[in-house]
């Protein structure tokens, strides 16, 4: 039996748990993207796959409509797969296990991918019902957003004819986003020289219970961030005792914000309980610190039984923590123009350690062009004084407020007219593909807009059934009022 087989509108709901029997995780799009061309062609329509896995079915105007421009409708495919520690998913090809809690749906220990995998829904819905009155729609199915936007910078204009553009990936009803923050991926590398372990205990500290959260969304909330917390307990350790890295890793995603985080430590035996009892003393100082955004923080240090025979050496311990101690994370600049936004920032999201190196990535945000390229420069510059080496990836641009959209116009006397309420117009700190879409297609005229979503990028992610509908039933009043 499905699990949302009861809920209204059924057509969304009905594909919003079909994909998600489908493994997409950022990287992974193959299998979803294949399903969506079938999809397309099944149903008789212009269907392109381009070399990114991008999709773009298209779908011609119904009766009354055909003067009225075409509409982009918007969302990518791949979701951000984080668990819980400890829960026995393969996000590689286990599908996901929907539940409802009262008005919302979850998955179970795992993110749900309704970001962006409702926008996915109703796109497949808008398709497939042939009852809806709608301009020409090319439905745009991105690869890759989560990580690096390397769908939507794969996108070729030849592709496309539509000048107005719904993307639907925000995340709070009543919202018209106008606006959004540019990024940059930064990555920093330590290269790990080896030494063999000497008869030495290993001791494990490890970081868990953060709440976490979308790097961009969330990083208002000045949450916990376990790679930070990591480095402070390391530095105010390396004053007082001497030890050796063995193994650090923190975080999976550079676009989330980590929330559990371990390192392994190699140190004499007499000084096992000096360390025990900093760290005891340290949890005391990060629990007040956090009690506010995460009451849940827990910090353990115990005796390790992973045995490794090898460890950083002297230098190479030092390196990384240092590094880890001075890269920057959390709120750069607040704007000075738009109360409570986040104008630049920097999320440490994954802290891993390989064969040779051990790794630092994070995301770079900034509604202004130069913060980031500040930010990027300071990232290198430290990396490179602690004798590190420092790469970047995957900058895309932002999306400036156009104060002639027409698209703008249309939703807010759409929303005016069934709410009886004034639409919210926000930017956000957060970063969607319509920059990149106003610089690869042209000048378009675009607005997002989405259901509740909450707890994004985290295994609590979960979404309103109400908020759905009432999304749906607005997409469907917007596109009736295009003519």
């Amino acid at each position: 039996m499905k699990v949302l087989q009861n809920l209204e509108p059924k057509l969304v709901f009905d594909f919003f748990e079909k994909i998600s029997d489908i493994p997409r995780g950022s990287g992974n799009e193959k299998a979803i993207s294949d399903y969506l061309l079938k999809f397309g062609k099944e149903l008789g329509l212009e269907t392109i796959q381009d070399e990114a896995l991008n999709i773009i079915i298209k779908k011609p105007a119904s009766k009354g409509y055909e003067n009225a421009p075409t509409v982009i409708i918007q969302g990518h495919m791949d979701m951000v797969c984080e668990k819980n520690n400890g829960t026995d998913h393969d996000f590689e090809k286990d599908p996901l296990k929907l539940r409802i809690v009262d008005d919302y749906i979850y998955a179970t220990d795992t993110t749900l991918g309704a970001d962006n995998g409702i926008a996915v829904a109703y796109g497949m819905a808008l398709l497939a019902d042939n009852n809806i009155p709608h301009p020409a729609l090319e439905i745009l199915i991105t690869t890759d957003e989560e990580t690096g936007m390397s769908g939507a910078m794969a996108i070729c204009k030849d592709n496309l004819d539509g000048k107005l553009l719904i993307n639907l990936d925000n995340e709070e009803e009543g919202e018209l986003l106008v606006s959004c923050a540019g990024g940059v991926r930064t990555n920093s590398a330590v290269k790990i020289e080896w030494q063999d372990k000497t008869n030495k205990n290993d001791v494990a500290i490890n970081i868990s219970g953060l709440k976490g959260g979308h790097s961009g969304m969330d990083i208002i909330k000045e949450r916990g961030n376990s790679n930070k917390i990591l480095g402070r307990i390391l530095k105010a350790l390396s004053e007082e005792v001497e030890f050796n890295i063995v193994k650090i890793n923190g975080g999976s995603k550079n676009n989330a914000i980590p929330r559990e985080a371990e390192a392994i430590i190699s140190v004499d035996a007499s000084n096992v309980n000096k360390v025990t009892t900093i760290v005891n003393d340290l949890t005391a100082v990060f629990t007040n610190e956090l009690k506010s955004q995460d009451p849940e923080l827990k910090i353990s240090v115990n005796n390790s039984t992973v045995n490794e025979t090898k460890e950083f050496n002297k230098a190479t311990t030092e390196k990384v923590i240092n590094l880890l101690y001075l890269y920057p994370n959390g709120v750069n600049t607040r704007s000075t123009e738009i109360d409570g936004l986040v104008e630049s920032s920097t999320n440490l999201g994954v802290l891993s350690t390989g064969e040779d190196y051990v790794e630092f990535d994070s995301a770079v945000r900034s509604s202004v062009p130069s913060l980031k390229k500040e930010i990027e420069l300071r990232i290198k510059t430290i990396t490179e004084i602690l004798g590190a080496e420092f790469s970047s990836k995957s900058d895309y641009p932002g999306w400036e407020y156009d104060p002639n959209s027409k698209m703008r116009e249309i939703c807010q006397k759409v929303y005016k007219d069934m709410t009886g309420k004034e639409a919210k117009i926000v930017a956000i700190h957060a970063g969607v593909e319509c920059g990149l879409f106003n610089e690869k297609l042209g000048n378009l005229d675009m607005i997002s807009f989405g259901p509740n979503l909450y707890d994004v990028h985290t295994p609590q992610e979960h979404m309103s059934i109400t908020s759905v509908k009432n999304t749906w039933d607005y997409l469907l009043k917007v596109l009736a009022e295009i003519k």
